[in-house]
């Protein structure tokens, strides 16, 4: 254990990491809007705290947007008309997609990996609070790693087995997420069910008390005997499903299944390793294998109806049956074993999807929590797209913008429902025109001496991107005239830009394509600093004007607020 600890320590989290600074984020807590856990509080920001430029007042005037009397051009504060126009939304959720009367499968859920983990996935504090954080933020799928205790048998723990993660009881977290489950209820919110991915690594009187302590804890709140017939007969019959409504807000738990000559889904990520990475990660699977043998008792085994996640040993799961397969099986899947099928029997997996589930997970080289990139997992249907929950960076704010006012659950699509084709795209092309006229009150840091020069830069993020590279388009940088100010009628200040330009892409027609909006300063010499963000799904988009509320980088709202129109062309 010491010389693995040692090897896992040469994995220095502070090594110069050669990333994308617009994919950062800072650390999530309970006012982060990260995976649609808003949808049913009060704005942190109302519409009475927001402004809007003169410039921006008397760009809407000329646009015929408003009136010069509705804009209140001539006045400091904002009129009734402008308020109510900085109020509306600039995305339309559809009715159908927010249907809860379908069977588990046709949906996305916001999903959370490693939970526990409060930042690095071999470092980090392991805390019971993380769970409350990410439920109440949005997702509605955690994951708890279970493992025998060491001074108390009877009390497993959660933790990163084999790493320098701290620890923490196994009931601590059930009482967690119960709390948050009796919260909810109070709260009287849309009932949401808590699905629990349990990682077993507990021997078999481990795993007994681990029912125990679920029975003990969750008492009710477990999914009802009702439920569990229907669900026996909708997999032997196939002609009575459980819906998502059937579920109301019990706690789901999926159960691991172990196939016969199962592979550690953690070995395909090797070739993204270093040689120390590599020793430290192979004694870590070979300390993994010998703890647990892989067998599940009936006890626990009896409590995973939605769903037993196994983890495939071939290709029978999308190209014919599973071999061996449980009751419900979920396909437990890490981001790279499941790129190694893709593109090339992306439909197949598609349609596999349409009927069982899906989890996936980041590889195991994700060691400073950073994210796998979910949209091409989301376009073959794949329900759980498990993110690493510490940060709010690229992923979480795509993630923001599919669940959007949802509650966490979302209706795929219906070609990657049950008898869809599992194609999402169209066939035809798309335009996308993004004008971009301003923002007013971008966040700029209190203590920076200089004066920013903000850009608005934007990709469009699609599934077909498979190595993430999403096309990039941005205005130029915006600085107001300093010497020859009185001779513009129009001069605000950098933190109430003026762009007025227009932004254009051309795509694959698909529902599950995303554009990401940030405002960044064009600093010389240096990395260009990010400001403020948002993403949109651009399906919820509503056409014409109408102020985006950008968020800061833990996934809080500001009073940020940027004016733009989405026009869309058939090509």
């Amino acid at each position: 254990m010491a010389h693995l600890a040692s090897g896992i320590a040469r994995l220095n989290p502070f090594k110069r990491q050669l990333v994308d600074d617009e994919d950062r984020g800072e650390a999530i807590d309970e006012q982060t809007v990260a995976g649609g856990g808003h949808a049913s509080r009060q704005s942190a920001i109302t519409k009475d705290q927001l402004n809007v430029s003169r410039a921006l007042r008397s760009f809407l005037v000329k646009e015929g947007v408003l009136s010069e009397h509705e804009a209140g051009v001539h006045q400091d504060e904002p009129t009734l008309a402008l308020r109510e126009f900085l109020d509306k939304p600039h995305v339309h959720v559809p009715a159908q997609v927010l249907d809860r009367r379908h069977p588990l499968p046709d949906y996305y859920i916001s999903s959370s990996h490693n939970t526990y983990l409060m930042a690095h996935q071999l470092y980090g504090q392991s805390h019971a609070s993380a769970y409350e954080t990410a439920l109440h933020t949005g997702s509605r799928c955690v994951e708890i790693d279970a493992w025998d205790g060491d001074d108390d048998k009877d009390e497993p723990k959660v933790t990163h087995g084999y790493t320098l993660v701290s620890n923490i009881p196994f009931r601590h977290v059930c009482q967690a997420i119960r709390d948050v489950v009796d919260q909810e209820a109070r709260d009287q919110r849309n009932a949401a069910p808590i699905i629990i991915s349990l990682e077993n690594h507990c021997s078999a009187h481990g795993q007994l008390r681990l029912v125990h302590i679920m029975k003990e804890v969750f008492e009710h709140r477990l999914l009802s005997t009702h439920v569990r017939e229907k669900g026996s007969r909708e997999q032997k019959f196939g002609d009575e499903h459980v819906t998502l409504a059937d579920l109301g807000n019990k706690i789901v738990l999926i159960i691991e299944y172990h196939l016969p000559n199962e592979e550690d889904s953690e070995s395909s990520d090797a070739s993204s390793e270093d040689e120390e990475q590599k020793a430290a990660h192979q004694q870590y699977r070979e300390k993994k294998k010998t703890a647990n043998a892989g067998v599940i008792i009936p006890e626990l085994a009896e409590l995973g109806v939605y769903a037993q996640s196994v983890k495939p040993v071939n290709n029978s799961w999308y190209e014919s049956v599973l071999e061996n397969a449980p009751h419900h099986h979920l396909i437990n899947v890490s981001e790279t074993g499941l790129k190694a099928h893709m593109p090339s029997n992306s439909v197949k997996i598609a349609v596999h999807n349409s009927q069982h589930l899906m989890r996936v997970f980041p590889k195991g080289t994700r060691i400073s929590s950073r994210n796998l990139a979910p949209v091409p997992f989301w376009g073959i249907g794949a329900q759980i797209c498990a993110l690493n929950w510490q940060t709010f960076g690229a992923s979480s704010q795509l993630n923001e913008a599919l669940f959007s006012g949802s509650g966490g659950y979302v209706l795929k699509p219906a070609p990657l429902r049950l008898g869809g084709t599992g194609n999402l795209n169209t066939g035809r092309r798309k335009r996308l025109r993004l004008h971009v006229a301003g923002a007013t009150d971008v966040p700029s840091p209190k203590d920076r001496d200089d004066e920013i020069k903000p850009y608005l830069t934007c990709t469009l993020v699609h599934p077909n991107d498979l190595n993430n590279i999403p096309p990039k388009r941005k205005t130029q940088p915006y600085k107001p005239h300093k010497l020859t100010g009185f001779l513009h009628k129009e001069n605000p200040s950098p933190t109430d830009p003026l762009w007025k330009e227009v932004l254009e892409w051309e795509y694959d027609d698909n529902e599950l394509v995303f554009l990401r909006l940030l405002i960044k300063s064009d600093d010389s010499f240096s990395r260009n600093p990010l400001f403020a963000v948002s993403a949109v799904r651009l399906m919820y988009s509503v056409p014409d004007w109408n102020f985006i509320r950008m968020l800061d980088l833990k996934g809080h709202e500001t009073t940020c607020t940027l004016l733009v129109k989405f026009e869309f062309q058939d090509l």
